[in-house]
């Protein structure tokens, strides 16, 4: 009975400290230091060998201004507690809190000469220092610590620190000092690096970082040199110089071709075509994978593509062909297949025989997945060729082979894009309205644009006869007949001027201007966009759009800059919120993530 007792004693005591703690905290969050103090007092008095009582009473009576009072707190603590010189650092920071630097300073050597005696007391000195802000010591402790004893390896902390203090130099020396000891945490150390490193090979951290990783690589070969060399040539855009440390990894491995492969991707994407090309080559040659080199062999036909000339296309053809001669025309080489047929259909005007080839391939031993690839191109075709309904046959086959499958998403939305293309806006708004609750955000997104795009067109005219001209229009330009579009755009702009369809009509016009090269139309339609529907939706889209066609285009990135801050401070809700962010960052200078 009597140990029940002193049982339910001690947990009605638990109870009340914490709330009494939890009231405490709560007057000192709001600023009230009067209330909190006493309550702090006694909960340290009752319990006077709990640190965090003894720091909550202490920061309480400093944030009352009440120094000496805290000064002589901190010295009786320091008169019964033999072995935790950090209450020397509390005792410096009441002194630089009364602006008494110089004793401050005195007793922060105290607390950082103790290391000598125990250097294993070093982090809990040091993370005191870097509580407070008193990062230059923090640094000196971890530092000092260190060099007493060996066995310590406080570089991530040091790191981190120079970081903060920018010092550069130092920070990429501890960053690699730990890839040395565990060359695993490499990808942890380029997230790191990405927030002081830019696209300009001139920025100071990336000429520290690249002399650091030249030094150590010519004094230590290690491969990690050359990866993290590698890499920072890719955020440099020096696709090249990384492609040299690529093949230096490989002829030391013989592996790596992977690595090389996503280098010549990301070359690519940038419109480096010549190095893409050259490391795809690199690939071929050297790969003793079948599989690989027709992977090589596949991107290096969509490079020929992408910067073919009409004048170019039957030489294309006669390459996809002895390609697939080569390779076999069976389910192995349907990616190429695919990029063949969709090569027939887009640019060398051959629909037919594209729809024949595929529907042909779709009757192979393929996958599931592969044969709704197969299944998507060929309604992709059939929807460019004006085949509607066959088109979506093909799509809602594929959402039943592949149901749960992203693949299946992107053909429920092209049913609805191609629904709103036959004029069949009710069933094409049904489908979206689903798809605006997409796992995949670019679809949702796209969704829900379209939604309001036939919503908002069908208030006013119940006939929706500008929608209808418009679709016809949008139609035109996927089929690349660009003149036609904008004829049919204009006549829009001509007889609906004043409706809710003519910033959507100005803005496909200045894609399509900007798709032909005729950038003074399209800054003139955003600018219109911009003037007279500054609160309708395609304003945050006028404004990106616009600021990314003097950024990239026109490069003119200071008249861009204006553009993206026009999304950061007024458009914080757009989808271009963070890019807009990132290259308005960019553009000032600052080191982007």
């Amino acid at each position: 009975m009597r140990i029940t007792l002193c049982i339910l004693l001690f947990c009605i005591s638990l109870v009340s400290f914490s709330q009494n703690e939890n009231l405490a905290k709560n007057y000192f969050d709001r600023g009230d230091f009067n209330k909190a103090l006493p309550i702090f007092k006694a909960l340290f008095e009752n319990t006077p060998n709990r640190n965090d009582y003894f720091l909550s009473y202490l920061n309480t009576l400093q944030q009352l201004e009440n120094f000496e009072e805290a000064q002589k707190l901190i010295e009786e603590r320091l008169k019964f507690t033999r072995n935790h010189p950090i209450f020397f650092v509390e005792l410096g920071r009441n002194h630089l809190l009364q602006n008494q630097t110089e004793t401050a300073d005195s007793i922060f050597n105290i607390a950082i000469k103790s290391i000598e005696e125990n250097p294993k007391i070093t982090f809990s000195i040091a993370n005191t220092f870097e509580k407070y802000s008193l990062l230059d010591r923090a640094i000196e402790t971890y530092e000092k610590g260190m060099s007493l004893d060996e066995t310590l390896d406080y570089n991530s902390r040091l790191a981190k620190l120079y970081g903060e203090q920018g010092l550069l130099e130092k920070m990429f020396e501890s960053y690699l000092n730990i890839i040395e000891r565990n060359p695993s945490v490499l990808v942890i150390a380029q997230r790191n690096f990405s927030q002081y490193v830019t696209e300009d090979p001139q920025n100071e951290a990336n000429e520290l970082l690249r002399k650091a990783l030249l030094k150590r690589s010519q004094n230590n070969p290690d491969l990690f040199y050359n990866q993290l060399l590698s890499w920072l040539f890719v955020q440099q855009k020096q696709y090249d110089k990384a492609f040299t440390q690529e093949k230096a990894i490989y002829r030391r491995t013989f592996d790596g071709l992977t690595e090389m492969l996503d280098l010549a991707l990301i070359a690519m994407d940038d419109e480096h075509y010549v190095i893409s090309k050259e490391i795809l080559e690199f690939i071929i040659e050297n790969s003793t994978s079948e599989m690989t080199r027709l992977e090589g062999y596949q991107y290096l036909m969509e490079i020929e593509i992408r910067t073919a000339s009409k004048e170019t296309y039957p030489e294309i053809k006669t390459k996809f062909t002895n390609l697939i001669t080569t390779f076999g025309d069976g389910p192995k080489t349907f990616g190429l297949q695919v990029d063949y047929n969709r090569f027939l259909a887009f640019k060398n005007n051959d629909k037919e025989t594209a729809i024949q080839n595929l529907k042909s391939l779709s009757k192979e031993n393929l996958s599931r997945y592969q044969e709704a690839k197969v299944l998507m191109e060929l309604a992709d075709i059939l929807v460019f060729d004006e085949k509607f309904n066959e088109a979506l046959i093909y799509y809602s086959q594929i959402q039943n082979k592949i149901k749960n499958d992203p693949l299946a998403q992107e053909a429920r939305f092209k049913v609805a894009k191609t629904s709103y293309f036959k004029g069949d806006f009710e069933w094409a708004k049904t489908q979206l309205d689903i798809l605006k609750k997409s796992t995949s955000q670019l679809i949702a997104n796209n969704a829900m644009e379209l939604s309001l795009l036939i919503s908002d067109n069908s208030l006013e005219d119940t006939t929706q006869t500008a929608l209808k001209k418009y679709a016809k229009a949008d139609l035109l330009k996927l089929q690349e007949k660009y003149s036609q579009s904008l004829l049919s755009l204009d006549e829009i702009l001509k007889n609906h001027k004043g409706e809710s369809i003519e910033d959507e009509a100005l803005f496909l016009q200045a894609k399509i201007y900007e798709l032909t090269g005729n950038y003074e139309r399209a800054v003139s339609n955003y600018l219109e966009i911009i003037e007279f529907h500054n609160e309708d939706i395609l304003a945050d889209n006028a404004f990106f759009y616009l600021a990314e066609l003097y950024n990239k285009t026109l490069e003119q990135p200071e008249k861009a800059k204006e553009f993206y801050e026009q999304i950061i401070f007024n458009h914080q809700d757009s989808i271009f919120f963070v890019e807009a962010r990132k290259q308005y960052r960019s553009i000032r200078g600052d080191a982007i993530n």
